[in-house]
């Protein structure tokens, strides 16, 4: 049994207050879905509920019981979960030297156990349903890398391995996984992001309606990822095909943002 594609759906969407989460939700109400929306942030979540019609559970993914609140939550006031949007995530914007083994756990329990926490908080209920959708916000960073920041690079790339190897294991079982992987897209993440904003946006920064546009046209098909900026599709083939010349090229970038900041610095 194929999950639910078309028409009106059960949504959840978590790291739903803004940005690229609030997209998808607005998206989803829009079209007819009747939509739990979940976030730390109790106020701005609250005040997209109102306007979309949505149902508020504030949870903190960041544990298992925060998850288990979210999904229980959900089954109650909407009876079944079609579509599960593990939408959460974060960006700490800092080197190697910057980023130390607190922050590393921080964004791996946020970027990657939380995906997991609602797999396996979900796993029973595609049992009973007999299937479902899950669909992980992942970045272009998960298939390709991103300068700077190198734990974002690391566990986006983690985030897409586990939507693959979700694929792979529960697919037969009516479970569709699909991974949204865009570039630069107007959010606050982007614009704390500094230098490397111009460079995250070569390819135009998406705001994050046009990102909902694309996750709203892919819930139609099972295509496993889904890529509001079609040109990551080259970048990733070329990564793949032609490892050097990729990597040469990334370094490049890297040697411009440096170089960039020099100027700024006055260096």
């Amino acid at each position: 049994m194929s999950a639910p594609a078309a028409g009106a759906r059960t949504v959840v969407v978590t790291g739903a207050a803004r940005g690229i989460g609030a997209a998808i939700a607005t998206r989803m109400a829009a079209d007819g879905a009747r939509v739990v929306v979940s976030d730390r942030d109790g106020d701005e979540l609250h005040e997209l509920a109102a306007r979309i019609g949505a149902h508020p559970v504030v949870a903190d993914i960041a544990s298992d019981g925060g998850v288990q609140q979210l999904v229980d939550a959900a089954l109650e006031t909407l009876g079944r979960i079609d579509v599960f949007f593990a939408n959460a995530g974060i960006a700490l914007g800092t080197g190697l030297s910057g980023t130390d083994d607190g922050h590393w756990a921080t964004i791996l329990d946020i970027n990657v156990l939380a995906h997991v926490r609602a797999a396996r908080a979900l796993e029973s209920v595609w049992e009973k349903q007999g299937g479902g959708r899950f669909v992980v916000t992942a970045s272009a960073a998960g298939l390709l890398t991103i300068l700077d920041d190198p734990s974002y690079a690391v566990t986006k790339h983690a985030a897409v391995a586990f939507a693959e190897w979700l694929s792979v294991t529960y697919r037969h079982r009516g479970v569709v996984v699909q991974a949204i992987c865009p570039q630069g897209v107007q959010t606050r993440m982007l614009e704390a992001s500094g230098e490397l904003e111009e460079l995250l946006s070569h390819d135009q920064a998406l705001p994050p309606e046009r990102v909902a546009d694309a996750v709203a046209t892919a819930l139609a098909t099972e295509d496993f990822y889904i890529l509001p900026h079609p040109e990551v599709a080259g970048y990733a083939a070329l990564r793949s095909a032609e490892p050097d010349r990729w990597l040469a090229g990334m370094n490049k970038l890297q040697r411009k943002l440096e170089d960039a900041r020099a100027t700024r610095d006055g260096g």
